[in-house]
């Protein structure tokens, strides 16, 4: 297995290097060189396996010899023992033929766990056989932060970095990554938006001389590794509720795309997936694209479900190089066009075929409130704000009531305790690991919007600098 990148301009990459790397050298995300595919009959047998097992089956044909199958396993294995429970992903149907898949059982408490918990050991395996130190930087609309940081802690190998937005991202959120004492861990609270972050991170890698420097890897899902890694639980749920023997639809809040294009890679490989639903909250710049095909870049509105406030969706530009048959250079020049004006569109029938199994829904603030309100005083149950969204938009967008709609769960309420408390009357509280959050000490490193500034932070605060990118010119 090979990976090309979307504005194929970068060199063609075998899984361990894409691990590393992160952002292709010409500022694209990789991808499959081709797609690995399961028949109905290889998706049957799965039916019984572990979500460790599953997890191997489906990241295997990804891996491409770069890793041997026992430590891929010993890695899965590691991934997964930090769970609060044995399912990973536990489903509970609500009605006839609706479900809700929970991906916040992890030590952050976020559905990004399921990714990070399996980069963790998967660098480490890497970085030791190669015996080579990365500096990691990532930015963090409030979940991605947490979980990298919690996947790689103390790691010898790494030395790490998030950018959050200032005052844009829950107190639980911003805690959990401010009060972490571990040498190889720096946040970053940039005066800006996420979308301001994921922009410095995306110049400090097209920034060759230092990339090459400082030898710098991504933990965000420009990197393809978390994409493979969340593939499975589409696989797990599909499993559960109907698959192979009938299609199944899914409904995902989501903000950069990543987790909504790992359904879509399921869907690739085979999975029979009949409607990909994505919800947003009042920024929904997705959401205007699937009804009119056209993506323009609005101002970011500060909302309760802080992870979706987003007008740059990275990940977009995987499923825009499907939509353009892989064409790299259309790709490029699309995207650029769309720095330079802020819009782009799409001609009638590519817009047809992404509407095909893509439709999208957005949801205000209120509307949001009531729905976590209902859910409650219906099932005695809390969602958080961005789970809310996604089951609002499975109930209001769903094409056909006999196909199983599975919701997906991204966060726990408790880390968005105000938020929920306001629409339920009920405070969340936190799980017994986290219950001290608010008695920490905080490290908060405000930082101005300019490149130079985060540039100079990084390069002051990296600890095994002496290291990093040795072997660069």
């Amino acid at each position: 297995m090979k990976y090309v990148s979307t504005r194929g301009e970068a060199p063609t990459l075998a899984f361990d290097d894409v691990l590393l790397t992160g952002l292709a050298r010409d500022g694209g995300l990789y991808v499959p060189e081709s797609w690995p595919h399961f028949s109905t009959g290889e998706i049957a047998s799965f039916a019984s396996l572990s979500y460790k097992d599953l997890a191997f089956q489906v990241v295997q044909p990804f891996i491409g010899g770069a890793i041997a199958d026992a430590d891929l396993k010993s890695i899965i294995d590691a991934a997964y023992s930090h769970f609060d429970t044995d399912e990973v992903a536990p489903l509970t149907e609500l009605s006839d033929g609706e479900w809700i898949m929970e991906l916040f059982h992890g030590p952050t408490l976020a559905f990004k766990d399921i990714a990070m918990q399996f980069l963790g050991p998967l660098f480490d395996h890497v970085l030791a056989a190669r015996d080579e130190h990365i500096c990691i930087v990532a930015a963090t609309s409030g979940d991605t932060g947490s979980a990298a940081i919690e996947a790689c802690r103390d790691r010898n190998n790494i030395d790490i970095f998030i950018l959050y937005p200032h005052g844009r991202v829950s107190d639980v959120q911003r805690r959990q990554m401010a009060t972490v004492v571990a040498p190889n861990v720096h946040t970053i609270a940039l005066q800006g938006t996420f979308d301001d972050c994921q922009d410095t991170v995306k110049a400090l890698f097209n920034d060759l001389a230092f990339r090459d420097r400082m030898n710098l890897s991504a933990v965000n899902s420009i990197n393809w590794v978390r994409i493979v890694a969340q593939i499975v639980y589409y696989f797990w749920a599909a499993l559960k509720v109907s698959a192979p023997a009938g299609s199944v639809s899914f409904a995902v809040p989501t903000g950069n795309f990543g987790n909504v294009f790992a359904g879509y890679a399921a869907h690739r490989m085979g999975l029979p997936v009949e409607q990909f639903i994505v919800g947003t909250n009042a920024n929904d710049i997705l959401v205007r694209f699937f009804e009119s095909g056209i993506m323009e870049i609005e101002a970011v509105v500060p909302t309760i479900s802080p992870s979706m406030d987003i007008q740059i969706s990275s990940n977009f530009e995987r499923l825009l190089f499907e939509l353009y048959d892989r064409d790299s250079s259309m790709v490029a020049r699309t995207l650029k066009a769309f720095r330079l004006d802020g819009q782009f569109a799409v001609d009638a029938d590519i817009l047809a075929r992404t509407r095909k199994i893509f439709d999208g829904g957005r949801y205000t603030d209120n509307q949001t409130r009531a729905l976590i309100a209902n859910h409650y005083a219906k099932t005695g149950e809390l969602l958080d704000p961005h789970t809310a969204v996604g089951l609002a938009v499975s109930r209001s967008h769903r094409r056909n009531s006999s196909t199983p709609m599975v919701a997906l769960a991204t966060a726990h309420p408790a880390k968005f305790p105000e938020a929920v408390e306001a629409a339920s009357g009920v405070y969340p509280g936190l799980p017994a690991h986290m219950a001290d959050l608010f008695d920490r000490d905080e490290l908060i490193n405000v930082i101005p919007n300019d490149l130079a500034a985060v540039r100079g932070f990084i390069e002051d605060r990296a600890k095994n600098a002496d290291r990093i990118g040795g072997a660069a010119p």
